[in-house]
This record gives structure tokens, sequence and C-alpha cells, in this order.
């Protein structure tokens, strides 16, 4: 089963808002959080960093969102915040913006009736590892309960280290809706805690971690309401397609949309008058303050035909920072 907001997700529809950097109830080894997201109460939206709540809804105009995802950090630890900004999106983009929060602490009544209020869709509960398998008759049985009284749709988010079968029992009971469990990852944020817990990269993968996979997968695979998210995935279809989703929102007549969901487009440092003289159409390039932008192909030609001496090919991420994956010089 996969829920409506990994739908959204796999899409490219859901716009990332890390709301708070701190989580003051444990330290996790597998924490991933980097140096510039941990610790801090700067709020971030994709990756464009946010000064006011404007900036917020701009965001989500630019990919299109169809839905946020609310993380940290721990958004529990900032209730005012979060649930101002799940308000705004509501108010702003209609019932139908899907909502869903990451948490690790359970929060009590008080906190899902504010969710709620707020118009909290879903909320995914990560419950310390030292309790796994133990919390049956604990906050963590409560609080699904609660949840879903107060509206808010409960399930479980857990990071694949071990198999669980307690997960599987709350299933079947009904206390939560569905299990996400994301395959075991090691990140610039967590690398040397996790090679100090033992750990190690799979052979020829970038991030996914050596191990529990396969037996995660024999435990809990066939269960109709869990659902295993790979490292693969996550970067091949989910990151993938909220760049693209974000490059078709944002292209300009002129850029060219890759299947990575890149941008690519020319510069040149010649001047406005002489893109005049060319006789070159408005609609395929924009002058900047010290160089021209202008569709790819036809920079090529220009060169290749001696009209403008020199210029490059860019290529970039459609998101808020730009960042150049690579320059082609063209002479």
């Amino acid at each position: 089963m996969i829920s409506k907001g990994c739908e959204q997700c796999a899409m490219g529809g859901k716009m990332v808002l890390f709301v708070y950097g701190y989580c003051d109830q444990r330290d996790c080894f597998y924490c991933p959080l980097g140096e510039n997201r941990k610790n801090v109460t700067d709020v971030y939206a994709n990756e464009r960093k946010i000064k006011n709540d404007e900036d917020i809804i701009t965001e989500a105009k630019r990919m299109a969102a169809l839905g946020t995802s609310i993380t940290g950090g721990e958004p529990q630890e900032a209730m005012n915040k979060t649930c101002r900004y799940i308000s705004m999106l509501k108010d702003e983009f209609g019932d139908d913006h899907h909502t869903h929060l990451y948490t690790g602490i359970t929060g009590g009544r008080e906190n899902m009736r504010r969710l709620a209020e707020a118009g909290l869709d879903e909320i995914r509960f990560h419950p310390p590892y030292e309790l796994w398998g133990e919390m049956h008759g604990t906050e963590w049985e409560e609080i699904l309960y609660i949840a879903r009284e107060e509206g808010i749709t409960p399930s479980f988010e857990i990071p694949g280290i071990r198999a669980e079968e307690e997960f599987l029992e709350f299933l079947d009971e009904g206390a939560a809706e569905f299990c996400n469990v994301n395959e075991f990852e090691m990140s610039q944020g967590n690398y040397r805690r996790m090679q100090a817990e033992g750990y190690e990269l799979q052979e020829g993968h970038m991030s996914a971690v050596d191990g529990s996979k396969e037996q995660i997968l024999d435990v809990m695979g066939d269960h109709p309401r869990v659902y295993f998210c790979t490292s693969v995935f996550k970067d091949a279809a989910q990151h993938r397609n909220r760049l693209k989703r974000m490059a078709r929102q944002i292209r300009r007549e002129f850029d060219d949309v890759t299947d990575d969901g890149t941008l690519i487009y020319g510069k040149t440092w010649t001047t406005e008058e002489r893109f005049a003289e060319l006789g070159v159409p408005e609609e395929f390039y924009t002058v900047k303050s010290d160089h021209i932008e202008v569709a790819w192909w036809l920079l090529e030609e220009m060169i290749d035909e001696g009209d403008v001496e020199k210029g490059e090919i860019v290529e970039q991420y459609p998101t808020y920072d730009g960042q150049v994956v690579e320059r082609t010089p063209l002479a």
C-alpha cells in the first residue's frame, strides 16, 4: 500500500518544509541531517531558506506543489510555527493540498488537536529504536488512537535498520494505517557515526547500507500496508520528478529540460546591442547584468558563424539556489 502522501511524493509533487532543526529527545546515530540543518531554528522550503511566510507560498507555487511534507529536527518542538504553516498552506491551496508530518515524539492529545485544527492530514511516527518491540501498552500505542480520534491519519515511518513484527501488529489491530520502511542509508550527516556502529555501504552504492533489506522484506514485505522505499527510488523517482516538475514550471521559452530535471541554456558575454544587430528574436534570450542567456543551440550557431566570440552551455538545477551541474565552453 502506498499512502496519498507517498503517491504525491513519487510524482515529485510534495514540497519539503523543514521547520526546526532541534530534536531534544535523543541523538540518533543514524540521523541524516547535515551541519547546515542540525540544531538550527532556520526554516527551509525545499532548498530555499525562508525569510518570511510568503516565501513558503512562493516556493510551493514555484513547483506547483500538490502537498507538503513537514520535517525537522522535530516539528512538534516548534508547534506554533508548524501549525501556522499548515494553516497557511491549506488557506492558500485548499483542503486538497495534502500535508503529512514526520515526528520522533508522541506529543500528546493537545498537540494532535492543534495539528488537526491546523489541517494536518497524516502523521508519521518514528519511535526510538530502543523501544521497537516493546511499544504495546505505552504512550506510543495510545498516541495512534488519539491521533485518529482527533482526525489525523496515524502511521509509522521508520528506517530499515531491522525487521520488527510489532509494527505489523499495530497495523492488524487498526491502530496505524500504514508503515513506511525507508532503506537504511548513510549520508554526509551520519557517515562517521554509522561507521562507528559497524555499518558499511552496499558495494557499488552511494548511500544504501549493506545488510538488512532482505530480512525486512522477508518479514514485513508481504503485508499489504507496508511500503519499502528504496534509496534508488528516492533519487531516481521522487527527487528527479520534483526537479522535473519545478523545471517545467519555471523554464523560459529557450530553456531545455533534461530527463534528470535540469535546465540547459547558453551563456555569452556580448552586448544586447549585438543581439539586436543580429536580429535575434527576444523570446530566445534574456539580458542579465553582465551576460546574456540564450538558447544553447542558437549560441552554438552564432559562435560557429563568427557572430559571437565565445560562450558556454550551462546545465543547472531548477532549484532556488540554482546550483550549476556543468559548464561546457564554446569558442
